[in-house]
């Protein structure tokens, strides 16, 4: 019996090369049947055979409604995914109900899924293949499934189609033409044009492609007609359309998440939190990387945490969450309990007050201890604040913990003191002050009553800058809003002008 060679590439083809005379061996059988003997003494040249490491194939003549042969690795059934994602603890119980990577199927005319080449009288037979799982080969390596007797001229053909649902062929050089910076950061398979083409329509620009392509670069290998298919629910549950380009720079793996195993699956829980369904867009835009996370593994245990560990009550856990949809995916037991701690030890807070300033301002489970907690409080010490007061201004206004101090807290207490002749004591029965704008509500409305004369002699009333325009023209000013906004808009003018030292 001839001897035979056999080359075994690490890679889901397997290539042999076997002489006209040597049987042909099968994988996983010891024995060649005499059929498979005597086929193997009449075919010549190359045998393709593949060791595939997704057992679930497809069936072969399973057609889509284009006519084009369906790909094996773009299914609704749940498959585990690798996935990064943009806050800091998103690795943390990842979700395992994801598509796999679907590479684009070749659209090829009839006559290349099957072709004999005949040479010297004898025939070689070329068969079809299917692609290997998250197969990242370059069209140019597809030519092993090819007789080698294939003219050149039919390889380029071949090499010049690109599936885009619209029957277009376009080369590589012409690939370079559409995206050509895109072409210069990375090597770009034509495949992926159909999914950059409709992925622009969303304002993605080239820079935004390497961003993604760095972030996750199998999100670029997604089914033009998948990816259509997510970013539509998304937008049917109210997702805005500008939103789209920010949430895939964040998440682009959001292009291989299924509707039915998992979008659905997240909306319906975010529903089920009493969430109206107005606001369901707004939280899966602010935190797209929610779907990453398991509803049962993770995104239950966070509400049940809320509940029963932090205190928060069952019918105010959806408000929590539209005030701060990042807490679904922190790790709260850490969160709630460093902050819960510092706030007990450094105001003698008790637990009750805490979990209201939870409630009414969920994003400070967000914010840093030493950067954040530590010098506005200590700022609202160093202008006479008693722990006690403080305590009274951070549970009725807990976003004095996010407020800018040169920006925000320091002119604001300074015009108090210097315009306002108030006490800083006045803070703790009226803490909003905190929160208004000086240069939009607190200084033109004081301007304007001194104006009208209306503004006793001593401490200016902080009640008068609490109501809308409306009511305040009406009770405190005795003129029509649009009296005032003439006078509030000069004033800007003017200040804006003194800023610049410019005139009106």
């Amino acid at each position: 019996m001839a001897g035979f060679s056999l080359y075994c590439f690490i890679n889901p083809r397997i290539l042999f090369t076997l002489p006209s005379e040597s049987p042909l061996f099968v994988l996983g059988s010891d024995k060649c049947s005499p059929a498979t003997r005597r086929r193997s003494r009449k075919t010549r040249g190359f045998v393709v055979t593949y060791a595939h490491s997704n057992p679930k194939i497809i069936n072969p003549k399973k057609k889509s409604r284009y006519g084009q042969t369906l790909s094996p690795y773009d299914s609704d059934e749940d498959e585990a995914l690798d996935d990064e994602s943009d806050d800091e603890d998103d690795d943390w119980l990842l979700n395992d109900d994801f598509a796999e990577v679907t590479e684009y199927e070749k659209k090829k005319p009839k006559s290349q899924k099957q072709t004999i080449a005949k040479k010297g009288g004898k025939k070689g037979i070329v068969k079809n293949w299917e692609k290997s799982e998250e197969s990242e080969t370059d069209e140019d390596d597809l030519d092993i499934g090819i007789s080698r007797n294939v003219s050149s001229e039919k390889k380029k053909e071949r090499e010049s189609w690109r599936l885009d649902g619209r029957g277009k062929v376009s080369s590589r050089k012409y690939v370079e033409k559409l995206y050509p910076r895109l072409s210069e950061e990375i090597d770009i398979d034509p495949k992926w044009v159909p999914l950059l083409d409709y992925l622009s329509t969303f304002g993605l620009k080239e820079s935004h492609f390497v961003q993604m392509y760095e972030r996750h670069m199998p999100s670029l290998q997604i089914n033009v007609l998948s990816a259509q298919e997510r970013l539509d629910y998304l937008l049917s549950v109210g997702v805005k359309h500008r939103d789209i380009k920010r949430m895939l720079l964040r998440q682009p793996q959001i292009l291989q998440y299924t509707v039915e195993n998992n979008l659905k699956a997240h909306i319906s829980f975010l529903m089920g939190l009493g969430i109206p369904n107005s606001k369901i867009g707004q939280i899966v835009a602010a935190t797209p990387s929610l779907f990453s996370y398991s509803v049962e593994n993770s995104l239950r245990p966070t509400i049940r945490y809320l509940i029963e560990e932090v205190g928060i009550k069952e019918t105010d856990v959806g408000k929590v969450v539209q005030l701060s949809p990042q807490i679904l995916v922190q790790r709260l037991d850490i969160t709630w309990n460093t902050r819960y701690m510092f706030l007990s030890k450094e105001l003698g807070a008790p637990r009750d007050s805490v979990v209201k300033m939870v409630k009414k301002h969920p994003q400070l489970l967000h914010y840093s201890i030493d950067d954040g907690f530590l010098p506005r409080i200590n700022f609202l010490r160093s202008i006479g604040m008693c722990n006690s007061d403080i305590l009274k201004v951070l549970t009725s206004l807990t976003q004095v913990l996010s407020l800018s101090l040169e920006d925000n807290l320091k002119p604001k207490y300074m015009y108090l003191v210097n315009e306002l002749n108030n006490e800083v004591h006045i803070l703790t029965k009226y803490p909003m002050y905190l929160s208004l704008s000086l240069d939009q509500r607190i200084r033109p409305r004081h301007r304007f009553l001194v104006e009208l004369k209306k503004v006793r002699k001593g401490p200016f009333p902080l009640s008068s800058l609490v109501p809308n325009d409306e009511s305040f023209c009406q009770q405190w000013a005795g003129t029509s809003v649009d009296t005032y906004l003439a006078f509030r808009q000069r004033l800007l003018l003017k200040e804006f002008a003194n800023k610049y030292d410019k005139r009106v």
